[in-house]
């Protein structure tokens, strides 16, 4: 399999992005849902709930279950680690995770987490 390499598309302004919210991304002819937490970060996930069998997870719930950022589906409202992406409430499951970076006010998502990017 051909190595990936590394680019960033911008998909919005961080403002464009509500506090605690989330917006859709069409990258690479990916469904990528883009969150903003409380804290100004910004995490990157597949949209597609595979519980629900739906690309809606840019419109679940954020917030933190300790220390930990995720969402929850708007469907069934299992939650997602925002950071890797791996279901809290089936350890079986996990949906993929990007790397996002906001430079000059410019929300970016590049590659998928863990995908070989040389």
């Amino acid at each position: 399999m051909a190595a990936r390499s590394r680019t960033w598309t911008r998909v919005c302004r961080l403002e464009d992005i509500d506090v605690e919210g989330g917006v859709t991304a069409l990258v690479d002819g990916l469904a990528v849902a883009v969150f903003r937490t409380w804290d100004d970060r910004v995490f990157g996930l597949g949209n597609y709930d595979p519980f629900s069998k739906a690309s809606v997870l840019s419109r679940g719930i954020v917030g933190t279950r300790g220390e930990v950022p995720f969402v929850a589906s708007p469907m069934y409202k299992q939650a997602f680690d925002l950071r890797d992406g791996r279901c809290l409430d089936d350890a079986a499951v996990r949906v993929p995770a990007y790397d996002v970076r906001v430079t000059g006010g410019d929300v970016l998502v590049g590659g998928r987490k863990g995908a070989d990017t040389s």
